[in-house]
């Protein structure tokens, strides 16, 4: 037993030893990091509203938790200046005939209460403000105008954060490997994706871009090199009737960059698969993208996918998520270029072949031997 946790120990060791690096996770997240930013952090505060949209929950909702207490904090601490300038405060004794600024403000507590009854137009009616002094007013009409401006900002950014359409982009899935099988007599990498919604993704466009290190002729080298990489749907690639899971396929011919790839030498092929499916959400017109990514030991060669759809008795149609991934074993050629040398063979048995240059010439035999 201790043998066997050994062995498997020393195999995941090796398994995360030799997992590749990606730039694209697979629930569409970019592992990427910047380095030596010249410009200041100072831009992303000119862009405020997208800092504040891609900003995570919790900085989200210290930011604005954190802006409505300190406005009304602020706030309460100019009015108990106000008050006390004014000598409005109990400890000055003021005379029953004197007016305050602003009414049943005793301390610094009440300050603090009247200034979120101003800013969130709470209004109990305990405290209010008098005509006695200009400061006050003006100071009304200040906190007013700020706290309408604060409102409008802090709820949309949480209105808009809630509303972004990559929350919708969490309903489309792909699968988890990509196959390399032969469809309609071609051989072909095939996806499967699917819509777990019911609502539509309009004018769909389903894209791939292939990741890989290539070194140019004048010797450079070049980390992320991208080849566009077409898929096809049955329907066409555009406007996708995205109601039911979809097999997308692309044909490995030879314009394809895994042309010259093998079954024997996939594994050992250094290149990210990135498939982007970009739509337009039904319920809210706003456009989206799903991004996943298949590295090489995420494509499996000489596979294809389990059937998903499924018709029942009272004629409705079943998706079968269970298989949405699943894959089984089929009789693939393990290389395109033997799929291709393979027809042209069989394309040049069914052809005949005239030779211009042949003379068929009938020679007489004669027998040297006397009888």
């Amino acid at each position: 037993m201790l043998s066997y946790l050994r062995e498997r120990f020393a195999s995941r060791l090796r398994e995360r030893g030799r997992r590749r690096a990606r730039l694209v996770s697979k629930d569409g997240r970019c592992n990427i990091e910047f380095g030596n930013v010249e410009q200041s952090r100072f831009v992303f505060l000119i862009d405020i509203w997208t800092t504040i949209l891609d900003l995570r929950w919790r900085y989200k909702m210290t930011i604005f938790i954190s802006a409505f207490l300190g406005s009304w904090f602020l706030f309460g601490l100019l009015w108990y200046v106000v008050a006390y300038i004014h000598k409005d405060l109990p400890e000055f004794n003021p005379s029953i005939n004197h007016t305050p600024c602003v009414e049943n403000i005793n301390g610094l507590t009440s300050a603090f209460l009247f200034s979120l009854e101003t800013q969130v137009t709470i209004g109990y009616g305990f405290r209010c403000v008098t005509e006695q002094c200009a400061t006050a007013i003006f100071l009304l009409i200040f906190q007013s105008i700020l706290g309408v401006i604060i409102n409008s900002f802090m709820c949309g950014a949480i209105l808009a954060k809630i509303s972004r359409s990559k929350n919708r982009a969490k309903t489309i899935t792909f699968s988890k490997n990509a196959v390399i099988s032969k469809r309609g007599g071609k051989l072909c990498l095939l996806i499967r994706v699917a819509n777990l919604r019911k609502s539509l993704l309009i004018g769909s466009h389903i894209y791939g871009k292939l990741l890989r290190s290539t070194v140019t002729p004048e010797g450079e080298t070049i980390i992320l090199d991208q080849v566009n990489i077409d898929f096809l749907v049955d329907a066409g690639n555009e406007n996708l009737f995205f109601i039911s899971p979809l097999t997308i396929y692309h044909i490995i011919d030879k314009n394809s960059p895994f042309f010259h790839m093998a079954a024997e030498t996939l594994l050992q092929q250094d290149f990210e698969l990135v498939v982007f499916l970009d739509g337009t959400v039904e319920a809210t017109s706003a456009t989206c993208q799903v991004r996943t990514s298949y590295i090489p030991e995420e494509v499996l060669w000489g596979y294809r996918f389990a059937p998903i759809v499924s018709k029942t008795k009272e004629g409705k149609y079943r998706v079968d998520f269970q298989n949405f991934s699943k894959t089984v074993a089929v009789d693939t050629p393990h290389c395109a270029f033997c799929l291709y040398n393979e027809k042209e063979a069989k394309a040049k048995e069914k052809k005949g072949y005239d030779n211009p240059g042949f003379v068929l010439s009938e020679v007489n035999e004669t027998s040297d031997t006397k009888m």
